[in-house]
This record gives C-alpha cells, sequence and structure tokens, in this order.
C-alpha cells in the first residue's frame, strides 16, 4: 500500500494540476514497482510560502527580493 506525500508551496496550483499529479504518481507508481491503483494513496500538502524556508530564508522573502531584481512589484 504506496503512500506518498507531495509538498508545494500554496501559490496558485489548480484543482486540475494536481489531478495530475496524483493521476501521474499513482501510473507511475503502478508501471514502475507494479502497484495496485486502488491501494495507492497520494497526499498534496501546500505550504504557504511563510512557512517554508530555503537558505535560511522564508520564500515569500526570497520571490519578493526576486521580482524585485525583475522590476516586478
Amino acid at each position: 500500500m504506496p503512500y506518498v506525500n507531495i509538498r508545494i508551496t500554496r501559490e496558485g496550483a489548480t484543482a486540475a494540476q494536481k489531478a495530475e499529479l496524483i493521476e501521474g504518481v499513482t501510473q507511475l507508481l503502478q508501471d514502475v514497482l507494479g502497484k495496485n491503483r486502488s491501494t495507492t494513496f497520494v497526499i498534496i500538502d501546500e505550504v504557504d510560502t511563510d512557512n517554508w524556508g530555503v537558505g535560511g530564508e522564508p520564500v515569500t522573502k526570497l520571490r519578493a527580493a526576486a521580482n524585485a531584481a525583475r522590476g516586478e512589484t
């Protein structure tokens, strides 16, 4: 009984995109490992960018700095 946990930042992944991830991961486990689709669990956790850090900085701050560097607001 495979359990796959996907964590992404909460930045607008659509329901269709999440459904595609669920289907794709399920199919991959079936194709590669022969796992039963009906007992494969795929969970998608969306995390606020304030709660996700890289290199000691919150992603919110990193994205703001990158946008400012490109002249975006």
